[in-house]
């Protein structure tokens, strides 16, 4: 099946969304920027081509002038707070965490708090309050404290739920994590996207797509292409960054 085929289901879906005057919000967002790479020109590339802002999660304590330096060529690029270090603290028999129970809140928070200021200083106007915490795992009891930090949203992975701040989550991963981790099968990615649709027509919402731009294999990118491609010029898709979701 080549690719136009895989993409013909979500072509005639946003057909219909077209006939129905109703628009979809996408956004783009890719985990662990630190700093420039030929990966992340890649990615940044695709993006300007396209005319599409990307939601670059970037890894605070890392990163620094350097990718300062490079997304000043890039206008459709912002910048979100990805934890701090990107350091799992969970014991072995759980799930990777950063932002978990197992330190003391204060010293999550302070953290959490330093990388904010740090991104916030170096990225000035591209920087967007958005947290997006590491392997999309997060405290609950951190959660109502984040706004006094100066973060405006949460972004994790699968469908939002009601909660005591608000969420602005990814609904399809692009990585195959538990298999090749490359690029996932097409066709399994647009049947996810057409059912964040299905969702998005029912009850509202966006359709967020995640990457990592450091382990794309040439099928992740081939993906990445042929979406952006696809999707860019449609009238009933709409791709907006980050802080327009936020905003709104």
């Amino acid at each position: 099946m080549t690719m136009t085929q895989a993409f013909a289901p979500l072509s005639r879906e946003l057909d219909r969304w077209q006939a129905a005057g109703r628009i979809a919000d996408f956004w783009l967002r890719d985990d662990d920027a630190t700093e420039p790479t030929p990966a992340l020109d890649r990615l940044l590339s695709l993006s300007a081509m396209h005319g599409i802002s990307v939601t670059l999660a970037v890894i605070p304590e890392p990163t620094g002038e350097g990718l300062v330096r490079r997304l000043r060529d890039a206008p459709l690029a912002e910048v979100a707070v990805h934890g701090w270090a990107h350091v799992n603290h969970a014991p072995p028999s759980e799930k990777k965490q950063e932002l978990g129970g197992h330190r003391p809140a204060p010293v999550v928070l302070g953290q959490l708090r330093q990388g904010f200021e740090k991104l916030q200083r170096l990225h000035g106007a591209r920087f967007a309050p958005l947290l997006v915490p590491p392997w999309n795992r997060i405290d609950r009891a951190l959660v109502p404290q984040l706004g006094a930090l100066g973060f405006q949203a949460l972004s994790v992975f699968g469908k939002e739920k009601a909660g005591p701040f608000p969420l602005l989550n990814t609904h399809v991963d692009l990585i195959d994590w538990h298999g090749t981790r490359g690029g996932r099968p097409v066709q399994a990615l647009v049947a996810e996207i057409m059912a964040r649709l299905q969702v998005m027509e029912a009850e509202g919402g966006v359709m967020g797509f995640l990457t990592h731009h450091l382990v794309h294999d040439e099928a992740a990118w081939e993906f990445c292409a042929a979406l952006l491609s696809m999707t860019a010029d449609h009238p009933a898709c709409r791709w907006g960054r980050a802080r327009d979701f936020i905003d709104r």
